[in-house]
């Protein structure tokens, strides 16, 4: 009977420490990331991208991989993302690639460029068109894996505080333009400035800045830059597309496990194909809110403007192309692909919109 007794109460007590030991083991195999951004925390669009990602991968690994999020400054100042995230200070990132020109000159092309694809048409060249490819060798010497994790849509041109009626009221303009984009403002005469998204309100009002271009309605409204530049020019020949990256570092990405890395992918992929979507919704009502409420004034670039900036955005390219092999690579992959699609754009998008008289 002492035996039975003694036999039963070791099982019991074992299966309380295996009960309480499970909690534990759980615990150890939990990953704990820190998410590093360019944007203010919680900003429509690209913050909340980030903000949805971290949520994804958390929810599907079942708490396995869970990340804190971090806005512009709280760790790092907003333009080295790519350098905290390479150099291990974070496991991940959440930006957008044309920040990165300087040390990459094809970097531009997985945000935008000048003329170039639209949102829909770029999301078909880095999955579909061999871009992902070109993107992961262009980031390996920076320890990153990129990701596609997120997209504002179409852009629009930029806020200024005066009127355009041509070339030479650009000439000696301060404005935050950066990117390929922002080089073509600088040959257009203007004077580019690479200002963090949290500091154009108060450039702005302080006169450091003349105009700035930022992404579109849904997003800029958040900003506030109506209140001190009231003219809203488009269209966005300097940013036709928006995608936001999401980085992963190199050496945190080669230690999950398959499930993880699968839950990664997947949650950027996702946040890319709800955040182009939201935005949609969101500058469709900013835009509305603007000019009704805020009395913006929506305006439309001179011709002779927009002439003269796809004649430098050419040019601006081919440069790009000419800085390296793997520049040429990107840039001859990408240019090809929107050959390619143009002509089934013609006659489908913009086909539908003349049709519809919208």
């Amino acid at each position: 009977m002492k035996s039975f007794t003694r036999r039963h109460l070791a099982g019991g007590a074992l299966g309380a420490a295996a009960a309480v030991a499970a909690p534990a083991v759980a615990r150890a195999q939990t990953k704990r990331w820190r998410m590093v951004t360019s944007w203010p925390k919680r900003l429509p669009g690209p913050g909340m991208s980030a903000e949805r990602i971290a949520e994804r991968i958390s929810a599907m690994s079942g708490g396995r991989l869970q990340i804190t999020v971090h806005a512009a400054g709280e760790v790092v100042p907003a333009f080295e993302v790519l350098d905290a995230v390479g150099g291990g200070v974070v496991e991940m990132g959440h930006t957008a690639a044309f920040y990165w020109q300087g040390k990459q000159p094809a970097a531009a092309f997985y945000t935008t460029v000048p003329f170039g694809l639209t949102p829909a048409e770029h999301v078909a060249w880095v999955e579909a068109g061999g871009g992902q490819a070109l993107w992961d060798e262009l980031y390996a010497p920076f320890g990153v894996k990129p990701f596609m994790g997120g997209n504002t849509g179409v852009c629009m041109g930029g806020w200024f505080r005066s009127t355009l009626t041509g070339l030479a009221d650009l000439r000696g303009l301060k404005i935050r333009s950066l990117g390929l984009g922002g080089e073509v403002y600088r040959r257009l005469g203007a004077t580019p400035q690479t200002t963090a998204p949290g500091e154009i309100l108060t450039s702005l009002q302080s006169g450091v800045l003349d105009g700035a271009e930022f992404v579109g309605p849904g997003t800029d409204i958040a900003l506030g830059l109506y209140r001190v530049a009231p003219h809203y020019y488009g269209p966005g020949f300097n940013k036709p597309n928006g995608t936001g990256e999401c980085l992963v570092s190199l050496s945190a990405w080669t230690g999950l496990a398959p499930d993880l890395k699968a839950i990664v992918a997947h949650a950027c992929a996702t946040e890319a194909t709800f955040a182009l979507s939201e935005m949609e919704r969101l500058n469709a009502e900013a835009l509305a809110a603007l000019i009704e409420r805020h009395k913006v004034k929506l305006e439309t670039f001179p011709d002779e403007i927009v002439a003269a900036a796809r004649g430098h955005a050419a040019e601006i390219l081919a440069e790009v192309a000419a800085r390296n092999p793997l520049a040429k690579k990107v840039h001859d992959s990408y240019t090809a692909f929107r050959d390619r699609v143009a002509g089934w754009s013609r006659v489908s998008i913009r086909a539908v919109l003349e049709a519809r008289g919208a």
